[in-house]
């Protein structure tokens, strides 16, 4: 006869059980998304604490949930297999709540989980975690060298297939000023509750800030999908355009979007089964020039 050691559960999980008993209010929700905000907090607590003890610096890691004030955080609420189903196009979530989604494209498989969250215009989206396969593209023997840089967004090796600054910042900074100019002049004073036209503004403001990310993420796919099509092997500079934050060039490096562009590179190279050398930013911008 084998025995197995019984797992206790982790303190947090306790902890939730307990408030939830003593609390009504927050009985009313559904465990499963208090159960994995709780999980994640408790991740990315031990991580903090072994960088304290080897002696790192304190830094936020990608995809840990960082503190914000209240006013700040946006709501967002995560679901394991067991805390939604997909039934008749219907998103139904633990706590008898049908949601109707509009699909922005099939799933390839059943998801594993579901994270439901808002954006800053108000706008509520289903993010699924699904496994998808690889979709090659016909080889064509072709390589391309990428250079990333400002005045350009990517000069590659193939004339044709340089990316231009497209400048979509600066085509939309007149209007943006103009809605931030009106929410500096309705800000209501300190304790006071925020007017009607402050938050029309504050709209107006986040909704051109989101048009602009979408316009650069537009074109950083279209060009990714134009490079991965053509050639087998990519040569990326190795570049991390955070030190530009810093310089002369912010705001016209930030309006390039150079990150962006190199993680929907990056993503659509991994899709279509092409392989990326990344390369020592040293010299690279001479060595192509």
């Amino acid at each position: 006869m084998v025995t197995r050691a019984r797992r206790s559960a982790p303190q947090g999980d306790k902890m939730l059980t307990e408030a939830r008993t003593a609390m009504g209010w927050l009985r009313e929700g559904a465990s499963v998304p208090q159960q994995q905000t709780v999980r994640g907090f408790g991740k990315s607590r031990a991580k903090a604490l072994k960088d304290i003890k080897a002696g790192l610096p304190m830094r936020p890691r990608a995809g840990m949930p960082r503190i914000k004030r209240k006013r700040d955080a946006l709501p967002s609420l995560n679901y394991t297999r067991r805390g939604f189903r997909l039934r008749d196009g219907c998103l139904h979530l633990a706590g008898d709540i049908a949601l109707t989604v509009v699909w922005s494209r099939d799933l390839p498989a059943d998801p594993t989980s579901v994270r439901v969250y808002r954006d800053s215009l108000g706008h509520w989206y289903a993010s699924f975690v699904v496994e998808t396969a690889a979709e090659p593209l016909p080889s064509t023997g072709r390589a391309i060298g990428i250079d990333w840089g400002v005045r350009e967004t990517a000069t590659t090796t193939s004339d044709a297939h340089d990316l231009p600054h497209a400048r979509h910042g600066r085509t939309a900074a007149a209007k943006l000023a103009r809605y931030q100019k009106q929410t500096a002049r309705r800000k209501p004073a300190r304790g006071k509750a925020a007017s009607k036209g402050y938050r029309a503004a504050s709209r107006a403001a986040a909704k051109v800030h989101k048009k602009v990310a979408r316009q650069r993420q537009d074109t950083a796919r279209k060009w990714a999908k134009a490079i991965v099509r053509d050639f087998d092997q990519l040569a990326v500079e190795d570049f991390k355009p955070k030190f530009l934050a810093k310089s002369t060039m912010a705001r016209k490096a930030a309006d390039a979007a150079i990150g962006a562009t190199r993680t929907a590179l990056t993503e659509m190279a991994r899709k279509h089964g092409r392989i990326v050398h990344l390369v020592h930013p040293a010299h690279t911008t001479m060595d192509c020039s």
